[in-house]
């Protein structure tokens, strides 16, 4: 926060007692004049601000762009090798045993007895953050569990409510 009021020339009364409490801002010269109202006090002061034209700003850019060349360490950008070598996000490969998720019987569980699917149902159910909610969420539209995102609406459920017990029963 800011705990002061400070104002440059505005077009009218108004704008100034908006800012300030009281008038006088309307009748600065522009250019750096300013009023200046500290924290706690009724008194408003009249200041002179350092002006620095569009002009000045682009000649100390330039400046600054000719003293020296941008070093960019690639080694920066990178993923790291352990990651490379182990395939990790983003490397060829990368499958469902990457993806898998422990709560994620939990939660399509949970989707298909509720007959709806959203992160937030997600994260109050299972007691999860946003993001993991969400990559759940992903994953059940990956595997054609829910239906694609319609905006803020939950998302339709494709599996019936047995759908569950019909695949335990096939894995035995």
């Amino acid at each position: 926060n800011f705990p002061a009021r400070i104002s440059f020339r505005v077009a009218t009364k108004v704008d100034s007692r908006t800012i300030l409490d009281a008038n006088g801002a309307e009748a600065l010269l522009g250019k750096g004049d300013m009023l200046y109202l500290p924290s706690g006090s009724a008194r408003v002061h009249r200041l002179h601000a350092p002006y620095v034209t569009e002009k000045e700003i682009a000649s100390v850019v330039e400046f600054w762009r000719t003293q020296g060349t941008a070093e960019y360490q690639q080694a920066f950008l990178e993923a790291p090798r352990e990651e490379r070598e182990a395939g990790g996000p983003g490397a060829e490969g990368e499958g469902e045993e990457g993806e898998h998720d422990p709560m994620y019987e939990d939660a399509v569980r949970l989707v298909i007895e509720f007959g709806k699917a959203s992160t937030s149902l997600l994260q109050r159910r299972l007691r999860i953050g946003y993001g993991r909610a969400a990559h759940l969420i992903d994953l059940m539209e990956r595997d054609g569990i829910v239906g694609a995102a319609d905006g803020p609406k939950p998302r339709e459920v494709l599996k019936r409510p047995n759908w569950i017990s019909e695949v335990e029963e096939s894995m035995r």
